[in-house]
């Protein structure tokens, strides 16, 4: 008989989708300075190429300057510099990973974006307070994967230590 044939009624299936989803995060990883980094997928509007980018006179050594992505002014900042880990060439693999944190956007140059990737609460581990090293301020948490460690970074700390809209001029 088909009626005798039990399916989990729909409320369970959506309350073990929510559990997976808060039990699972997708971050955008990338290469700094020989560094694996990643940030939250939904801080990320989109990974464009290394253009042209108008300089400005007086902002700090980490701000690139501005680009014109389809009609909006953006700042770029350069996020080795910004880690005091030194200036470094753009390469065919470098990006420009433009990140969105309240109302702002804003470009950050990596050396390369390598994939996105679905971690689970348990690779997560805390930062303690022995950490040290570049951008350590920025770091949210260290993520196991594999046989490495990704450096979680938190955006809004980031993105919050100088207003850097005002001081690129955006």
């Amino acid at each position: 008989m088909a009626t005798s044939t039990l399916e989990p009624p729909a409320a369970v299936e959506s309350s073990d989708s929510a559990s997976l989803r808060e039990a699972t995060s997708q971050i955008v990883s990338f290469r700094l300075a020989n560094e694996e980094y990643g940030i939250d997928i939904m801080r990320v509007q989109e990974i464009i190429l290394i253009g042209h980018i108008t300089q400005m006179p007086n902002v700090p050594p980490y701000v690139r300057g501005l680009i014109n992505l389809r009609g909006h002014v953006l700042p770029i900042i350069d996020l080795g510099i910004r880690f005091g880990l030194g200036d470094t060439e753009p390469t065919e693999q470098s990006r420009i990973i433009v990140l969105n944190q309240e109302a702002r956007t804003v470009g950050i140059i990596v050396d390369a974006v390598d994939e996105v990737l679905r971690i689970n609460v348990e690779q997560i581990e805390e930062v303690s307070s022995a950490f040290m090293g570049a951008g350590q301020d920025y770091v949210r948490s260290l993520v196991k994967f594999k046989s490495k460690l990704l450096i979680l970074l938190d955006v809004d700390r980031l993105l919050a230590g100088e207003d850097v809209t005002a001081s690129a001029g955006a």
